[in-house]
């Protein structure tokens, strides 16, 4: 017998429910449910990416008088503030919808002027509110991985010879396998 799913904590708007048991699908279906995980997850790491970028941004410009330069951008947004540089592989593109969390459709469309402190302390709040709701929803997202790659895994233990399909087929975007 299969073992239940453990539910994620939080909710996961707009993604589908996992089955409420693992026998509900088969191999072919667990590996294409865990294959949807992982490309929402990296969709909304993206976005994420992108809120902490703005933030980033505004707060530099809040510490300059005038509008930041190119190389001072490369500095604010090549910088983690820990050393290492931002670098990401990232198979999104810019025109695919927002994570579904309304925070984020309206700071997108925002008008802004960085000589408004008051403004731009607003955004910064909105902002952060936003990077918390793709935070949540990314560990939720992260639980719901676990949980599939583990039964997988068990799946692979179970019969090993399942797992050699991977070899066998291309790895592309819509044919990825888990």
């Amino acid at each position: 017998m299969s073992k239940q799913p453990r539910p994620a904590p939080g909710a996961v708007p707009g993604f589908e429910d996992p089955p409420r048991h693992w026998s509900e699908l088969s191999l072919d279906g667990l590996r294409g449910y865990r294959r949807r995980l992982a490309d929402e997850e990296e969709r909304v790491s993206y976005w994420r990416r992108l809120v902490h970028a703005r933030i980033d941004v505004l707060e530099a410009e809040a510490h300059h008088e005038r509008p930041l330069h190119i190389d001072e951008l490369v500095r604010v947004l090549g910088d983690t503030g820990q050393g290492r540089g931002r670098t990401a592989l990232v198979s999104v593109h810019a025109a695919e919808p927002l994570p579904d969390l309304p925070i984020l459709q309206e700071m997108w469309v925002t008008e802004l002027d960085a000589n408004d402190a008051e403004a731009v302390a607003d955004a910064l709040r909105r902002l952060r509110v936003a990077e918390k709701q793709l935070t949540d929803y990314r560990h939720a997202l992260h639980v719901r991985l676990d949980d599939a790659t583990a039964e997988l895994i068990r799946r692979y233990r179970e019969d090993p010879a399942s797992a050699l399909v991977a070899l066998a087929r291309p790895h592309t975007r819509t044919g990825r396998l888990a």
